[in-house]
């Protein structure tokens, strides 16, 4: 009888415990503290060992200071349930939080006695007075901890915490360390913490983990630890040098190790990384099976060629290409990397020659680098009738954009413009897109239909010749009527931008600043005038000459009040007068 009496109240009591909690939760997170405690409260009436109540207390009593009365509460809870962990462990925080050390002493003993083998009460005691900022005393317990339960590693990373938040950097590699002897899988955290370390502290760290402050031989996972740290701290051949002894044997750790490294290195996008990158891919492809290492070994070729290291991408490619077990599209990548590497070289011929006997290549393939080694053989040499040859019969829209360079480098201006229009605005990278506008912009002002000083000077500025080629487009525009109709603005404003490149130097700023002037006096309403004007203004403020630009730029939005820059002219002057942030 006495059973279902109890059985019938529990019942009742924790539906009604349950819409409390739900109430008290509700006026907590509405700010209304006071309210919520008397709803926690409430509940523990009913059920004195209710955890979610005496949670909700920790919570809203400290805002209103009146923590203290969290004290007795907490002491029926545990006195009705003695055994339950989350009851002690508010028990112990409160203790702690009231400033009673004694007293907190005991409660976590007393748990520790119960739980000999447990972590749970030191780790509660220190995290609790972490929260107080008694750090040298959570310190204190945590090494106490681990010495009554006789691991090493217990509690390092609480340990490495603590050091981390009191500066000692060194401390806190050295807990990571033995951390990770018994929880390999915190390497990503161990990485994380300690890689924010400031600069004076990350050598010292860097000894800790492998040099003369470490152990006589450092554990594999330490000097990995130590390795990604340096890489992340843009040492990237020093950070190599370290890995590269963990995974000198084949298993499926080196294995997970090695694309892990390869992946971080890959993120960090300096060339030094790049080249590790290609060193782990390569050591994976060692490896791994296939089709597995062929791919890493393809991959580790491209590393290599976008750290500009050649001599290692070629050996790697030349081994896949090869390799007569590796799948056909492994076969056909490392041949298309073999090929753009030599064209990135300057290996031109030696690339021409391999484009023309392979036959691996696919199609596509055979086609986008013929169209890279005819641009390679423009922008190298200025062989615009080599680019014609290795185009060949290409149709595609990116072939008729590459043909209307060649053709205008050949001063056919009409011909140009008609592979430009056929290309269409899609043709290559954005980039491409808007070079070919700028060029079909620029062929619409000139009259001609052919113009070999024109296409001369272009070929100028496809080689990289700033001043050979400001001088010959400046030729060029003397051959030209004089009138704003003639062209000749046009090309003396492509001239004067070519000039006035950031980082030229003040000879070439001069000249800019001279054929800006030109064009402005002589372009009338034409396009080039204003845009001229704009590129005038631009080059001043760079020259610290804002109050000139302002000028400038305040003429151009009055003068040319139709001109499609306007807006952009507008922009400038906020810039210039330091309304807006440059960007």
């Amino acid at each position: 009888m006495r059973r279902s009496l109890e059985v019938a109240l529990v019942v009742l009591v924790s539906p009604l415990s349950a819409q409390a909690i739900g109430q008290g939760f509700e006026l907590e997170r509405a700010g209304h503290y006071d309210q919520a405690a008397s709803a926690y409260f409430a509940t523990l009436r009913a059920e004195p060992a209710n955890v979610s109540a005496l949670l909700g207390l920790e919570r809203v009593l400290p805002p209103l200071n009146r923590l203290s009365e969290l004290l007795p509460a907490a002491r029926r809870a545990t006195a009705a349930s003695p055994a339950n962990v989350t009851l002690r462990g508010i028990l112990l925080r409160t203790y702690v939080a009231l400033n009673e050390p004694d007293s907190a002493r005991a409660v976590a003993l007393r748990w520790a006695t119960t739980s000999p083998r447990d972590e749970g009460p030191y780790r509660e005691w220190a995290i609790a007075l972490e929260d107080v900022h008694r750090h040298a005393d959570a310190r204190a317990v945590l090494l106490s901890g681990r010495q009554a339960i006789g691991r090493p590693g217990a509690f390092g990373i609480e340990l490495a915490e603590l050091d981390r938040l009191t500066g000692d950097w060194r401390g806190a590699a050295r807990e990571w360390a033995a951390t990770l002897s018994d929880a390999p899988a915190q390497l990503t955290n161990a990485v994380s913490e300690l890689a924010e370390a400031p600069e004076a502290e990350r050598e010292r760290i860097a000894r800790v983990l492998i040099g003369e402050d470490a152990a006589a031989e450092s554990a594999l996972l330490t000097r990995r630890l130590a390795a990604e740290l340096l890489l992340g701290w843009g040492q990237a051949a020093r950070a190599w040098t370290v890995f590269a002894p963990t995974v000198a044997n084949p298993s499926s750790d080196a294995l997970f190790a090695l694309k892990r490294f390869a992946d971080m290195a890959g993120a960090r996008g300096t060339p030094d990384a790049r080249r590790v990158r290609g060193l782990a891919l390569a050591r994976y492809g060692e490896m791994a099976p296939e089709p597995e290492a062929a791919r890493a070994w393809a991959d580790a070729a491209r590393a290599f060629v976008e750290a500009g290291d050649r001599t290692a991408a070629r050996e790697v490619l030349e081994r896949v290409a090869r390799d007569s077990s590796a799948p056909p599209d492994v076969q056909q990548l490392a041949q298309s990397a073999v090929v753009e590497a030599l064209i990135d070289g300057g290996q031109l011929e030696e690339a021409a020659r391999q484009l023309a006997s392979d036959r691996r290549l696919s199609p596509e393939d055979r086609a986008g680098l013929s169209r890279r080694l005819a641009r390679a053989r423009i922008a190298g040499g200025g062989d615009v009738d080599g680019a014609e040859v290795a185009l060949a019969n290409d149709s595609s829209i990116e072939g008729l954009a590459v043909a209307g360079w060649i053709a205008l480098y050949r001063g056919r201006l009409k011909r140009a413009q008609e592979l430009f229009q056929a290309a269409g605005p899609y043709a290559g990278d954005r980039r491409d897109a808007t070079e070919r506008s700028e060029a079909l912009a620029l062929l619409q002002q000139v009259p001609r239909d052919s113009f070999p000083e024109l296409g001369s000077a272009l070929l100028l500025v496809a080689r990289g010749d700033s001043t050979g080629a400001v001088a010959a487009l400046s030729r060029a525009a003397d051959r030209l009527d004089t009138s704003p109709e003639g062209g000749r603005p046009d090309i003396l404003l492509v001239a004067g931008r070519i000039a006035g490149r950031p980082g030229g130097g003040l000879e070439q700023q001069r000249t800019a600043l001279a054929l800006f002037d030109e064009v402005v006096r002589t372009g009338g309403q034409g396009a080039a005038a204003p845009a001229a004007e704009l590129e005038w203004a631009r080059l001043l403020v760079r020259q610290g000459q804002s109050a000139d630009a302002i000028q400038h730029l305040e003429h151009l939005i009055l003068s040319y009040p139709g001109s499609a820059i306007v807006p952009e002219a507008r922009r400038e002057l906020e810039r210039a007068k330091g309304a807006i942030p440059k960007s």
